[in-house]
Formats: structure tokens, C-alpha cells, sequence
């Protein structure tokens, strides 16, 4: 029964996550600038959580927990995306594709900006959604570690940014590459908490029948973030940078570690 619910709210999901980006395309036409996609990546996740928790129901149980914990990360992130990009040009990212895709930037763009992040948002939130389809399910030790990892990701991407907005501001740190705080440990310490508070709600779905769908939410975030279009990207741009090299060599790629000599 549970699985033919979740299938079931899903289809719904899909039409949602479709009109709201397809409205954020519409956006991004207008101001010309294609990374309120990154604005809009996470306030999705907290409108597919939220209409998976009303939709069932209200109730004070596992799916308010998930839907709490999803509102306060993806109200961050894009609050705190919103205030680094609001005074600067459009991000290089989308720029190098603006340029490189020509004629056929606008259908690209649709497809492959915003459609896509669609399709990865509905599966990386599997875990949220699982847990807000699954009532009467009472906690278990699982909710409490998966509660516990969740909270150590959410401070050290919150702190990790935070030392980096800082130290952007700083003008005497223009073209320096941040090396203290988080960062003296991890290069990409943000992603390292991002990708530990998606683990934390995959845990957290561990506790339901077909919990482990939740697995696949947490590994695509992890394969994204590792291998696709986080780290790699960054350390491209990044390894221009004599003095990011140097850092590199001597600072965990993801997993915080103590500088090596």
C-alpha cells in the first residue's frame, strides 16, 4: 500500500516540479540570467516536501520532523545564494554555456537547466518524500542519528560559507584562495556538510517500510556534488589559480583531514 502512495504522490510531484520550474525559466528569461536556477533549487525541495506532507495529512510525526528539516536547509541555501549573486553578473557556469550554445541557448537552457533539475530534484528529495507518505510509523534510533548527522552537516555548510563570505569580502583576499577555519581541512567543506545532511535524511527514511528508496536520493546528491557538476567545475575553474594549487596539494579533495606536509 505504502508504495502505491508514494508512486501515486509522485506523479502529482512531477507536474508540480514541472510548472514551477517551467515558471523559473520564465524568470530567468526575463532577467536574462539563468542561475535563479540556483536560487529556485532550493525552495523547490521545500514545496515538494511540504505538498507531500499536507497532502497526507497534518500530524505532529516523522513527516513534520523531515519537512522542518528540509524548510530550514533549502531556506538557507537560497538565501544565502541569493545574497552572493544579487550584485554580481550572471555565474560563469551559465555564462560559458550561454556563449557556447548559440542559437540553441534557449531550448537548451529549458532542458537542460531547468527540466533537468526537475527530474534530479524529484529523486534526490525520495527520502523526504518516503517519510512524508509513511504515517503511523513511530521514531526509532534511527531518526535520532539521522537527526544527528543532518545537524553536523547543517552547521558545517553553514559555517563553511560563512568563512568564505567573509573572507570574500575582505578586499585584500582578492585572487587569495581561503585556506583557514573549515577550509584548512577540505577544500570543498560546504559540499562536504551538504552532502552529509542529505544522508541524514536518508537515514531518518531508513526507519519506514521501503526506506532504502531513500538511498538513491543521498547517493545522487553525492554522484552530482563528487563527479558531475559541483567539485569538478569549482577545481577546473580553480586550478588556473598558482596559489589554489598549491593548496590543493596539501588539502583534502571532500573529506575534512588534516593538511598533509
Amino acid at each position: 500500500m505504502l508504495m502505491y502512495s508514494f508512486i501515486d504522490i509522485y506523479l502529482q510531484l512531477f507536474l508540480i516540479t514541472w510548472i514551477y520550474f517551467s515558471v523559473v525559466y520564465v524568470i530567468a528569461l526575463i532577467k536574462k540570467r539563468n542561475d535563479v536556477a540556483d536560487i529556485a533549487w532550493g525552495l523547490g525541495f521545500i514545496l515538494v516536501t511540504a505538498y507531500s506532507y499536507f497532502s497526507n495529512g497534518i500530524a505532529i510525526d516523522r513527516g513534520l520532523l523531515v519537512l522542518v528539516l528540509i524548510t530550514l536547509w533549502g531556506l538557507r541555501l537560497s538565501l544565502h545564494i541569493y545574497l552572493r549573486n544579487r550584485l554580481k553578473t550572471e555565474d560563469y557556469r551559465y555564462k560559458v554555456w550561454r556563449e557556447s550554445w548559440g542559437k540553441s541557448f534557449y531550448w537548451r537552457s529549458y532542458l537542460q537547466v531547468f527540466l533537468l533539475q526537475a527530474l534530479l530534484l524529484l529523486i534526490i528529495a525520495s527520502p523526504a518524500v518516503i517519510s512524508e507518505v509513511s504515517r503511523g510509523v513511530p521514531l526509532t534510533y534511527l531518526d535520532g542519528v539521522g537527526i544527528f548527522v543532518w545537524l553536523f552537516g547543517f552547521l558545517f555548510e553553514s559555517v563553511a560559507d560563512k568563512q568564505l563570505a567573509i573572507f570574500s569580502r575582505t578586499s585584500e583576499n582578492k585572487g587569495k584562495v581561503i585556506q583557514q577555519g573549515l577550509w584548512k581541512y577540505s577544500r570543498h567543506p560546504n559540499y562536504f556538510g551538504e552532502v552529509s545532511q542529505w544522508w541524514g535524511i536518508a537515514i531518518i527514511a531508513l526507519s519506514v517500510s521501503w526506506g532504502f528508496i531513500g538511498i538513491l536520493g543521498a547517493s545522487t546528491i553525492t554522484f552530482l556534488i563528487l563527479k558531475v557538476s559541483g567539485i569538478p567545475m569549482l577545481e577546473e575553474k580553480m586550478k588556473k589559480n598558482p596559489a589554489f594549487v598549491e593548496y590543493a596539494k596539501r588539502t583534502s579533495i571532500f573529506f575534512p583531514m588534516p593538511p598533509r606536509k
